[in-house]
């Protein structure tokens, strides 16, 4: 196993999944239910399916298309949501328009 790997790996997907709407959600359920250990496992097994779904396409798109062309497709819709995120900037609010 490729330890190195499944470090950065880990610090990607836990950096980047800190204060995300699903930890928020889990909060949410955590607190108006009874079990949080049902929510726990509930949010457990759906972050670990979608990484495996992830890990799994990734494999397969790797294989079909070169590494080049996977960064590059990648790169590109990163930095097209990226620069859609910095257009759209919300209208201020006015007292005509409060938000």
């Amino acid at each position: 196993m490729d330890w190195k790997l499944l470090g950065l790996t880990f610090v990607t997907v836990f950096v980047s999944e800190l204060g995300d709407k699903s930890q928020l959600a889990a909060i949410a359920l955590g607190g108006s239910s009874k079990s949080a250990r049902a929510v726990f496992l509930g949010a457990s097994a759906a972050l670990v399916l979608a990484c495996f779904l992830g890990a799994w396409l990734g494999g397969g798109v790797g294989q079909l298309f070169p590494e080049r062309w996977v960064k590059a497709i990648a790169a590109t819709g990163f930095a097209t949501v990226g620069v859609r995120l910095l257009l759209s900037s919300p209208e201020p609010a006015t007292e005509a328009n409060p938000k």
